[in-house]
């Protein structure tokens, strides 16, 4: 199959996208695709119908119908670990069963949102305060898919924001934590510790500081915590009341677990109810991913053009562009999204992967990239596919002429993208400038503009939580379809686990000195100029 779609990309190399829609008025139509509330416009890219016949062969080569119906019945598909992948599970709302080891996953999920519902409303009332009163304040410490997400989605849903104040502490720099409570009143803030096992390194590290910086201010920590763990005994030894906690199964893997638990923080800035409306967003796009056709389902098509650009056109890394400031953090969740679920080099029998394998994942917010790297995208050397993304509408109805400027600068990026600018016009344009002679077709030569570079771009209503909810499961399913075609496991993370073993054992040497003689070169020097310069011995 793959060949096939390397025969036709060779066919087709040369071919400029604006000829395609020369040969077929109708393209944007055929290629441009309805999911719940989201379009994706796949137009701008050199997908045509032999193309996609090929890409959604791979679908049925790979057996994905067959994976997909394991993954939503609570099959146990991350096969490294042995465990289920239900994500999915934590916004269902039917009725229906959901087996794992042959008990229905079901009672709990529905039992632990209620309970992360009616613990928001306590703290957004009031009724549940610190020492001083009401809360004002709330600091989520997690680091990884214990922050990413909700980060993410709390800036996103700004405009439904009525509850306390919302801050992130993830890095275990000690400025993040200083530098995030020195203006808060340890009286009034609620600390919430995000760590399924309650012994995350940065995570617990940050969560100390945080509780001796309460207590000193005379705040209280058994009415001042949260968390979100599995391990009720050490919440407790760390001073949280077990009905400040709540836990989620090892089915639910961190970057997926937006959705649950780990989506507290965000139920306290915006409400439980805008948070179900999140959840229902996502449920939405089970169902169109579960029930589409191949050739019209939107998660299967944004993984098969991004596989058809990095496997067969030869593109490693593909842009992040939501022209939407409030999705800010999107790329940057994305990258997790991707790039932890699909950056395998082994198959998931064990051989070696043969070719690619997660893209390289990154991004910025319209219109603030186009005065940084969109130089890059438009007349450097890579080809960059680009995934523009835009609302209808904003949210500041009385701000209306910003979001046409903003939604224009969209679309005239994609476009000019799309059909570039050659010598001719080139040349016109530095002649208008007062160029002539040699220094004219130099000139020229800085303002050509190759185009024919791909870009697909997905456009919505406004950024309700429904939407959002919609997005975030659009690009879960993308991840998962990708990793079922390529034959990986997109649900572990051992690369991960290196890194941090080795910091574990070079946190005492640098606490209490001693030889750096068993260590790499490198790494002694570097500890030896640390030392020099004050770093690390206490």
């Amino acid at each position: 199959m793959w060949e096939d779609l390397k025969v036709l990309h060779r066919q087709n190399r040369d071919r400029h996208l604006i000829d395609l829609f020369a040969q077929d008025p109708d393209r944007a139509e055929t290629y441009s695709i309805d999911g719940a509330d989201l379009r994706l416009d796949l137009s701008k890219t050199q997908i045509d119908a032999p193309v996609l016949a090929a890409l959604t062969a791979l679908c049925d080569v790979s057996g994905l119908a067959a994976r997909r119906a394991a993954m939503f019945s609570g099959e146990k598909i991350n096969e490294t670990e042995g465990r289920a992948v239900l994500h999915t599970a934590l916004r269902r709302s039917d009725d229906s069963r959901v087996l794992v080891d042959g008990a229905d996953v079901m009672p709990a999920v529905r039992e632990t949102l209620d309970r992360m519902a009616a613990f928001a409303e306590a703290v957004r009332s009031g009724r549940l305060g610190g020492v001083g009163g009401s809360i004002t304040d709330v600091v989520s410490i997690g680091i990884g898919g214990s922050d990413l997400g909700p980060v993410m989605a709390t800036l996103a849903l700004a405009p439904y924001s009525d509850g306390p104040r919302l801050h992130y502490v993830s890095n275990v720099d000690s400025a993040h934590i200083a530098d995030t409570l020195k203006s808060l009143d340890p009286t009034r803030t609620l600390i919430n510790v995000a760590s399924k096992t309650f012994t995350t390194v940065e995570t617990m590290t940050n969560a100390r500081t945080a509780r001796d910086w309460m207590v000193a201010g005379g705040g209280d920590p058994a009415r001042q915590f949260s968390a979100i763990s599995t391990a009720l005994d050490l919440a407790a030894e760390f001073g949280i009341p077990a009905d400040h906690v709540f836990g989620f199964s090892d089915w639910v893997g961190g970057r997926f677990s937006l959705w649950g638990p780990i989506g507290l923080p965000v139920m306290l800035a915006v409400g439980a109810g805008n948070f179900r409306a999140m959840l229902a967003g996502g449920e939405a796009m089970d169902r169109h991913f579960q029930t589409a056709p191949w050739a019209r389902n939107l998660p299967v098509l944004l993984a098969l053009v991004g596989l058809w650009h990095s496997h067969v056109c030869g593109y490693p890394s593909r842009a992040v562009l939501p022209y939407e400031q409030r999705l800010a953090r999107l790329p940057a969740y994305l990258q997790q999204l991707e790039m932890e679920s699909n950056g395998k080099s082994v198959a998931m029998d064990g051989s070696d992967v043969d070719g690619p394998t997660g893209a390289i994942v990154w991004g910025e917010p319209g219109t603030n990239g186009q005065h940084a790297f969109f130089q890059l995208l438009h007349q450097g050397t890579a080809v960059v596919p680009c995934e523009f993304i835009v609302g209808a509408r904003g949210h500041e109805a009385d701000l209306a002429d910003h979001h046409r400027l903003l939604v224009a600068n969209c679309l005239a990026q994609s476009q000019a993208l799309m059909t570039g600018r050659g010598l001719e016009e080139a040349r016109a344009k530095a002649a208008a400038a007062g160029f002539t002679g040699a220094e004219l077709e130099r000139q020229a030569r800085h303002r050509v503009f190759p185009g024919n570079r791909p870009s697909v771009t997905l456009v919505y209503p406004q950024l309700t939580p429904a939407v959002l909810g919609q997005i975030v499961a659009l690009y879960e399913h993308r991840v998962f379809a990708e990793g079922v075609i390529l034959g990986i496991n997109s649900f572990d993370q051992f690369g991960v686990e290196l890194g941090k073993e080795i910091a574990t054992s070079l946190g005492p040497l640098l606490a209490e000195g001693g030889s750096t003689a068993a260590l790499d070169g490198s790494t002694a020097a570097l500890i030896g100029y640390l030392r020099e310069h004050g770093c690390c011995v206490v």
